[in-house]
């Protein structure tokens, strides 16, 4: 058969529900994928070839005993290292002070994961302690700077950097990040593949380094929007131990009915965007109205970023003040890190209570306007991937703020990046699905038809498939 690179995974269970590839074999591709291309690319901390291969031969037993469990049984993934893991492998947080850190318990999502008959292959490389510093360049991880596969002096994007570089390159089949305010989407946007926020609450974070506890969120990187259902459902659900976790499950369902979507576009949403990802958006916005029409909208006047923003601070500085205190930020690996943490301990009270109550009002009212639309569409980043040897804050053009990001994260809401095109200079661009709090079907859904209709999900770098 040919290379089982760069397959969805609805093509890959398939090759192993029939038999034509067994689930040892396909750990063992992807494992040597890992060991060659992962250190190109910074994309890979630990690579679990032990584990892996004995999680591969239990999922072929079971295959094999007529035992399938779903999708996912037997295929490889990876896990962005802040989700803990048990039998002496590591769990780094990305940061030098934790490089040899050993918690010996597994995360709920990676607990759901291996119940689902997926195999642990590698922890991945991420920005240190997931941004939560202040950093402003890619050299903020002890790993070294995210390579982008499209072009290695090109950044990933952050903080899900190793999660974005793996898939996109094949080093594995889909893997796990988390978003606090743009971690998934940003890979996912600068290494042109399927990123899925999911609603704040949908997936338990017990396990999980905790960086805002009323902001952080677990999602999956994939190749497509298809992908990204089947993983959702395999570690969405409420956890006894994460009592954030929503009451209600989650099934992923696509509608069929090709019934045509109602989409919404924020007015002057695509002001001091660079001249690229404006002109594939026009692209992408063309392709959408075959399937749906699209409405321009305002948000009320609200300081969404500053918001979303304190609270990030306010917490960050609260979870990590005794490392704070202990000075070890100067253990850290971008020099900015030293410093930038000791200005978020001294967020006031009162400005945290203010953002928590503006919050609230924020969330009714993005709600209230989300309510008769399947979707708010968007670029997923304002630019494409930055120099990897500049501070990626610089590269944004002008004052432009990223309020998509702000809102989205704030309120706690879903979104869903996936590929629409390419620069001249062959760097992928992406758009974006928010939609309201735990409607993941739907955006789930007008992704995949975006996808059906566009082959931009299809497109690797070169020199991958050896």
């Amino acid at each position: 058969m040919d290379t089982p690179v760069f397959l969805s995974i609805r093509a890959l269970s398939k090759l192993i529900r029939t038999r034509q590839i067994s689930p040892i074999k396909l750990t063992e591709i992807f494992l040597d994928r890992l060991e060659r291309f992962g250190p190109k690319y910074n994309a890979v901390v630990t690579i679990t070839r032990q584990l892996a291969l004995k999680q591969a031969r239990q999922a072929e037993e079971e295959i094999a005993s007529g035992n399938y469990l779903g999708p996912l049984h037997g295929i490889p993934y990876g896990a962005k290292d802040l989700l803990a893991t048990a039998g002496q492998i590591p769990t780094t947080w990305g940061a030098k002070p934790f490089q040899n850190q050993i918690l010996n318990y597994d995360a709920t999502v990676i607990k759901k994961l291996q119940r689902a008959g997926a195999i642990l292959s590698a922890k991945l490389a991420m920005i240190e302690l997931a941004g939560g510093m202040g950093y402003r360049q890619p050299n903020a991880s002890f790993t070294g700077p995210p390579r982008n596969p499209w072009n290695i002096k090109t950044w990933t994007g952050g903080s899900s950097s190793g999660s974005g570089a793996a898939v996109c390159a094949g080093l594995v089949p889909f893997a796990i990040g988390s978003e606090t305010l743009g971690s998934i989407l940003s890979p996912a946007n600068n290494c042109g593949v399927t990123g899925l926020r999911p609603t704040y609450g949908r997936v338990s974070r017990y396990g999980a380094m905790a960086l805002s506890w009323t902001l952080d969120k677990i999602g999956p990187l994939c190749l497509t929007a298809d992908d990204c259902g089947f993983v959702l459902e395999a570690i969405a659900g409420t956890d006894p131990k994460d009592p954030t976790t929503a009451k209600s499950s989650f099934s992923y369902v696509v509608d069929e009915s090709n019934k045509r979507f109602k989409l919404a576009m924020l007015k002057n949403g695509i002001q001091d965007v660079e001249d690229s990802v404006y002109k594939n958006f026009e692209k992408a916005l063309k392709i959408l109205k075959q399937i749906a029409t699209v409405e321009e909208i305002d948000f009320p006047d609200l300081p969404y970023e500053a918001i979303t923003r304190t609270i990030l601070n306010a917490e960050s500085a609260s979870i990590f003040e005794s490392f704070i205190e202990r000075g070890l930020t100067s253990e850290l690996t971008a020099p900015e890190d030293h410093y930038g943490p000791y200005a978020r301990t001294v967020v006031l009270a009162k400005d945290y209570l203010r953002a928590m109550r503006l919050r609230g009002i924020m969330a009714k009212a993005i709600d209230k306007i989300l309510s008769p639309f399947d979707a708010l569409v968007a670029p997923t980043k304002r630019s494409v991937a930055s120099p990897i040897d500049q501070e990626f804050r610089r590269s944004v053009p002008g004052k432009a703020r990223d309020i998509m990001s702000a809102v989205g994260n704030g309120a706690g809401l879903p979104s869903i990046s996936v590929p629409s095109g390419f620069t001249d200079s062959g760097l992928p661009t992406g758009i974006q699905f928010m939609g309201s709090a735990f409607k993941e079907n739907t955006i789930l859904t007008v992704a995949h038809r975006y996808q059906s209709l566009t082959e931009w999900h299809l497109n690797h770098p070169p020199n991958l498939l050896l």
